[in-house]
This record gives C-alpha cells, sequence and structure tokens, in this order.
C-alpha cells in the first residue's frame, strides 16, 4: 500500500467538525483533529477515523486497530456506533457518514481547493490523456503543477505513486494540502463516475470540468449506462464545478450538454456549431475558437481519438487562461505511458502498448493502427477479473472484427478463474462475422502471448499489446508480480521504447 501524502498539521477542533455535519462533540468539543483517514492501517496520532459502511464489511471493525495507532475520534453511522463503543475515544454518529467525508476532510486540511485553479477531467476513455495534455499545457504557460490520476500523484514534477484513479476523499484533500505547501497553482484530475458516486470529490469545485465521451464500462458497479452516464452528470453542478467543457460527438455528451447545471462550451471534431471545432488546413489541424480564434494544434499521439483528446485539452487550457500558442505547444510535448506508447523494433514490426480494456477503447485504437499500416493488425488483449463482466464478449467481438490476428490472453484475473475470463473473451471473437474474423489465438501465459504475437508478425505489420498499459504488476488471485507489457513487448521486439509519435 503506498505510504499516504499528509501535510503539515494544523489541528481544527472536534467540535468545528460536529457543527458542519449537524452532530453533537459532546464534553469533546475542544478536541484537536490533526488528519482524517478511513483507512485504519494509515491512521496516525491525533486523527479522525472514519468507519464507514463497505461493500464487504464495516469499518467500524478496524475501529480498536487505529485507535491503537493514535487516532482520537470516531465518525461512523448507527450500525458502527456499537462496534465502536468503549475505545476511550469521542465518536460522531451521523447517516451516511461517506456523504459528508470529503467536507471534513477539507476542513481538517483547511480548504485547500479554495487556492488552487482545479481542472477535472471524466469520460470512459482519455482522462488520462486529456490530463496529462492539460498539465503538460499549464506548465508551458508557466504554472506550477499538480496531476492525479491513473498514472500517479504529480506535485511539482516529483512522481508519487497512486492507489487509485480518483483517491478517497481524506486522501485526495491531504494530497491537495501537500501541493499548496509545496507551490502548486494549478492542479488537473481524473475524475472516474465512481468517485463521483461515492462523493470522493465532495468538497472540491472545479474550475472547468472536462467531458471526453461515455461508452460501456463500469457497469459491475453501476449497473446500467444510465445510472453510469447520471453518476457523470453530478461533476456538472455547482456543487463540484463552475464551467463544463463537453464533447458532443456521441448521443452522451449531447444528452449531458442539456442536464448540465453550469454553464457549458462544447467541442467536436465535426460539428462546426460547437464553441471548439476542429478544421483541416491542407496538413494542419486547426483548432476554431471563440471569436474568430484559429490555432494550429500538433498532436503528440496517433489516432483520431487523440486528436479528440487534443481539442479537449486545448478548450480546458484556453478557458483556464492559457494563451493559444503555448495551449498548443505544451500538448504538442504531452506523453503518457501505456497510452498509444510506440515500440519500435529492427525487424519493421511497430509495437503499441495502450490501456484501452473496454469495447469503445478497443475500437478506437484498432482502428488507429488500422490507419498507420498497410500491413496485418495484431492484437494482445484479456478482460480484467472481478470488473464488469458483460463487457468481456463484446471486447472479444469488437477485436475480432477489426483485427486480422488476436492473440487471447490473461489481463489480471484478481480473484476469478483466468480460463473462464479468457472463454468469455473467446466466445466473443468467435461471434464475429465469419469473413471478416480475426485469426484467432489464446495463450494464458501473458507475456508468452506477447511472444507469439510478434512471432506472427511480419514487417510492416503493427502489435498491439492492450488492457494494461503503464501498470507495473500483474494480480492473479491476490498476488501481485510484477509486469510491464513495454519492457516485456521490448522484449520481444529486441527494441527501445518510444513514448508516443510526434
Amino acid at each position: 500500500m503506498p505510504t499516504p501524502l499528509r501535510p503539515l498539521q494544523h489541528p481544527v477542533r472536534l467540535g468545528e467538525i460536529a457543527v458542519l455535519i449537524g452532530v453533537d462533540a459532546g464534553p469533546a468539543v475542544d478536541l484537536p483533529v490533526a488528519g482524517v483517514t478511513l483507512d485504519s492501517r494509515a491512521a496516525l496520532p491525533g486523527d479522525l477515523y472514519a468507519a464507514l459502511p463497505g461493500h464487504v464489511t464495516h469499518g467500524a471493525r478496524f475501529a480498536g486497530d487505529a485507535v491503537a495507532a493514535g487516532a482520537a475520534a470516531i465518525l461512523t453511522d448507527a450500525d458502527g456506533l456499537l462496534a465502536c463503543a468503549g475505545l476511550g475515544v469521542p465518536v460522531l454518529v451521523r447517516e451516511d457518514p461517506r456523504s459528508v467525508l470529503g467536507s471534513v476532510a477539507a476542513l481538517i486540511y483547511g480548504e485547500p481547493g479554495n487556492t488552487l485553479t482545479l481542472l477535472g477531467v471524466t469520460g470512459t476513455n482519455g482522462k488520462t490523456t486529456v490530463a496529462a495534455m492539460v498539465e503538460s499545457g499549464l506548465r508551458s504557460a508557466g504554472r506550477v503543477t499538480g496531476l492525479i490520476g491513473t498514472v500517479g500523484v504529480h506535485i511539482a514534477g516529483e512522481v508519487h505513486v497512486g492507489a487509485r484513479t480518483t483517491p478517497e476523499a481524506p486522501d485526495l484533500q491531504a494530497i491537495l494540502a501537500v501541493m499548496r505547501e509545496r507551490a502548486v497553482d494549478a492542479v488537473v484530475m481524473e475524475v472516474s463516475s465512481i468517485a463521483l458516486d461515492e462523493h470522493r470529490v465532495d468538497g472540491v469545485i472545479y474550475d472547468i470540468a472536462g467531458f471526453t465521451n461515455l461508452s460501456q464500462d463500469h457497469l459491475d458497479y453501476h449497473g446500467d449506462m444510465q445510472a453510469y452516464f447520471e453518476a457523470k452528470t453530478r461533476l456538472f453542478t455547482p456543487q463540484h464545478s463552475r464551467l463544463g467543457i463537453v464533447g458532443v460527438d456521441d448521443d452522451w455528451g449531447r444528452l449531458l450538454v442539456e442536464r448540465a447545471e453550469v454553464p457549458v462550451d462544447t467541442w467536436s471534431l465535426v460539428d462546426p456549431r460547437a464553441t471548439w471545432s476542429l478544421q483541416r488546413s491542407g496538413d494542419d489541424r486547426l483548432v476554431i475558437g471563440p471569436d474568430g480564434e484559429q490555432q494550429r494544434l500538433p498532436v503528440p499521439m496517433p489516432g483520431s481519438f487523440n486528436v479528440a483528446n487534443a481539442l479537449c485539452a486545448y478548450a480546458m487550457l484556453r478557458r483556464a487562461g492559457v494563451d493559444s500558442t503555448r495551449a498548443a505547444a505544451g500538448i504538442a510535448l504531452a506523453r503518457v505511458p501505456g497510452r498509444m506508447q510506440v515500440v519500435n523494433g529492427p525487424s519493421d514490426v511497430m509495437g503499441i502498448v495502450d490501456y484501452a480494456h473496454s469495447p469503445d477503447a478497443i475500437e478506437r485504437v484498432l482502428r488507429a493502427a488500422r490507419e498507420s499500416t498497410s500491413g496485418k493488425v495484431i492484437a494482445v488483449l484479456g478482460a480484467g477479473g472481478d470488473r464488469d463482466r458483460g463487457k468481456r464478449p463484446i471486447m472479444g467481438h469488437t477485436a475480432a472484427s477489426l483485427a486480422d490476428v488476436i492473440v487471447i490472453t490473461d489481463d489480471n484475473p484478481r480473484s476469478e478463474e483466468p480460463s473462464s475470463i479468457r472463454e468469455a473473451v473467446r466466445e466473443g471473437a468467435n461471434s464475429a462475422p465469419p469473413a471478416t474474423r480475426a485469426e484467432i489465438h489464446e495463450v494464458a501465459d501473458r507475456a508468452a502471448a506477447i511472444t507469439v504475437a510478434v512471432g506472427l508478425a511480419e514487417a510492416g505489420d503493427v502489435v498491439l499489446v492492450l488492457g494494461k498499459g503503464h501498470e507495473q504488476g500483474q494480480d492473479v488471485a491476490g498476488v501481485i508480480t510484477p509486469f510491464d507489457d513495454v519492457t516485456e513487448l521490448e522484449r520481444a521486439l529486441g527494441a527501445s521504447s518510444l513514448p508516443g509519435t510526434p
């Protein structure tokens, strides 16, 4: 577990927290509280321990561990109260404590978001790339930046390992407070639908919120696409943002424009009526913006979806006050590990590693690969365990319909039987139209699958390794073994990696 980032301590009184959430602190009103955590293993002296109901068990079960580590008080619900009784620390009881935890954490850490320019990006695909492009553009404009997302936490150029795309509320507010201490003035964040649903970004108001697109993913959590969409819409309310930058090249984006409760700019690759659109001029791409603005937009990674990512990032940067030239220059310099990361080999076979792990993302990447080669497109892919099972056959069908060869392998099986996951992907692959169906192979071992894929390639072909991207481990039955798709593809090709192509 990564060591949580914590700012310098500036304790608040327990009574202030109690007033904020509408409960009585009793005689402990003056008790100093210096931090907050919902993980008993991360509790520090003076912390408020948030004992929350979870998907598997109740956090109150671990309250004794938190108190033993120095937690000074507990926040829980009525179900957790009994387990926390007798621990010798005050207990604040609140219905649905998770719903107030973001505001509590913001109070304890001194409302750090109020002093930072905050930009959030949500959507199924493209969040990581857009966030990286926006951060690069901000740095190009001379801003001291922070980044929070799938590839970790960046603080003024220093990289820290992150546990999830959007941290839990206490960790998020602590990270923002550390960024403030280190003179960061602008922060870019990926904001996941689950984070919005679980109130992780409560207590944060983004100056600008960007939306990329919406397609099937996370339905194991949300249940259906409507619920998934509803979670995303929360970012575009006054409680969470001041201005939206929304892509309208899919139906969900157009619906979001209607539903947004904050002012919205639109962006589109195809609709010139959008606030920010794109126009071809010879070999150049020109952004057409408000008031006759025109700006050449170099895109540092292949694929039309990365053109879309760049346009979204550009619009966000311009609304953040970045000069058009600096915005474009910063985007051109952006590099994102595991996102269309190119690995070139001496045999003239191009390798690409990408994080694509949803049907829509796989389609986008395969179409981009098809555009860039006259040779075969060979894809290595699997599906993650303990995640949306319904998308597995769709992933297989999509890959087999668009690639020439696919090699089905293990991704992160987690607690599931790996062969059953591969079977679901293969079932979908076999359902592709026979006339255009890819040649299908199945190799359980991921390193061996990459080797097989490269062995099937000839000069001019492209080998895509999909699903894990930047990840540095493979989770099998709870054991994480070091594994890096880029390293394995380099080994198979005898190549060195080149992150992105200008």
